[in-house]
């Protein structure tokens, strides 16, 4: 396949500073739920996508990582601490939430189940509320002005100076 007919995806961290693209098909998108990946994503479970077979580039800055173990580096964006990769010896992972447009990399597999907590089985029973309902106990929310990079590959000095 001609790299002009090859599925591109792009993504960064949320201050901007760290930007990506990837060139390929992308195939192998996961959630770990191991105590490592909760830990280095702050959450109950990482979203990763395998790149294996795939081109990755930084196209602006790179990560700074931080070996988590004998075998793996966990990547990260040293201004704003946006977790970006997961670094083994079979190749390199990406933050699922990184990329611009992660609806277009749904998860196939989970690893790690024995450190699975048990309730996130049961997060799509909660109810849900969408941002603006948040108004009446917090009336901020609706004056909140983003400081996170678009979704989108940008021109320019990043991060701005108002996130700094």
């Amino acid at each position: 396949m001609s790299a002009a007919l090859k599925p591109t995806y792009t993504g960064g961290c949320q201050c901007g500073a760290v930007r990506f693209r990837v060139t390929g098909a992308l195939t192998d998108s996961s959630i770990c739920h191991c105590r490592m990946c909760q830990k280095a994503f702050g959450a109950y479970y990482a979203p990763l996508v395998s790149t294996r077979g795939a081109k990755l580039e930084w196209t602006r800055g790179e990560p700074k990582r931080f070996r988590s173990s004998n075998f793996a580096l966990r990547g990260f964006c040293e201004n704003c601490g946006t977790p970006l990769t997961y670094e083994a010896p079979d190749g390199i992972a990406v933050a699922a939430g990184a990329f611009d447009d992660p609806s277009l990399l749904p998860p196939t597999v989970q690893f790690g189940t024995e450190g699975k907590i048990g309730f996130v089985d049961h997060l799509h029973e909660l109810p849900g509320h969408r941002t603006e309902e948040d108004a009446e106990a917090a009336p901020f929310v609706l004056e909140i002005v983003s400081y996170q990079h678009p979704d989108h590959d940008t021109d320019g000095d990043w991060p701005r100076e108002e996130t700094r």
